[in-house]
């Protein structure tokens, strides 16, 4: 289901950025420092805890216009998944990296400076296991999980070319389960991240 729910809007955003009109384009680059929290989960008599952490993104920004933009971002984090069997607790500890792609609407005008946002689209989450004693499980392996985002934010002009942005994405994918079936809960998880940095405007 989270894959068709992908594969729709990624030709949702080619077909309505392709359609954009050609006036008052601009681009930007922002960096944020992000917040990284799971809700818990429970599938296939597993219990599944994440830990909440911190981490940072990336964005690009191209505007076709004052209304509508076409957003591609990365993002990282490292957290642990912990994951309560019926043959005891298994931890994975995981370098998170996130790549994806939203259409971004953007109000017209400015309100008190704030430029506010919403944003929806689709990408993929990358868990890669980092090994460490104490949070790794034998056989475990680097997986991929295809992701729908969407939030919304605002950014405050600081100047023509500088702002500040305050945003919240949301994920929603399959639990990851590292390739081991004893860790597979066939359950959706969806993360939070709340995020603030600065953005360059060009």
């Amino acid at each position: 289901m989270i894959r068709k729910i992908v594969v729709a809007t990624v030709l949702g955003i080619l077909v309505v950025s392709g359609a954009a009109a050609q006036e008052g384009r601009w681009q930007e680059m922002g960096i944020q420092g992000t917040g990284f929290f799971t809700k818990d989960s429970t599938g296939n008599g597993i219990n599944q805890h994440a830990t909440d952490t911190g981490g940072f993104l990336l964005s690009y920004r191209y505007h076709f216009n004052r209304w509508l933009a076409a957003d591609a971002s990365y993002g990282y984090a490292r957290n642990t998944q912990e994951n309560f069997t019926s043959s005891g607790p298994f931890s994975v500890q995981a370098n998170v990296h996130q790549a994806t792609g939203a259409l971004v609407v953007t109000a017209p005008h400015r309100i008190f400076r704030l430029n506010p946002f919403v944003l929806a689209g689709a990408g993929a989450l990358v868990f890669d296991p980092t090994g460490n004693a104490g949070g790794f499980v034998s056989g475990g392996q680097s997986q991929t999980r295809a992701a729908f985002v969407y939030g919304g934010g605002a950014d405050y002009e600081l100047s023509k070319h500088f702002m500040l942005r305050a945003e919240y994405r949301g994920y929603v994918y399959e639990r990851p389960d590292f390739g081991l079936d004893a860790l597979h809960s066939g359950a959706t998880a969806r993360t939070a991240q709340p995020s603030a940095g600065i953005v360059f405007r060009f």
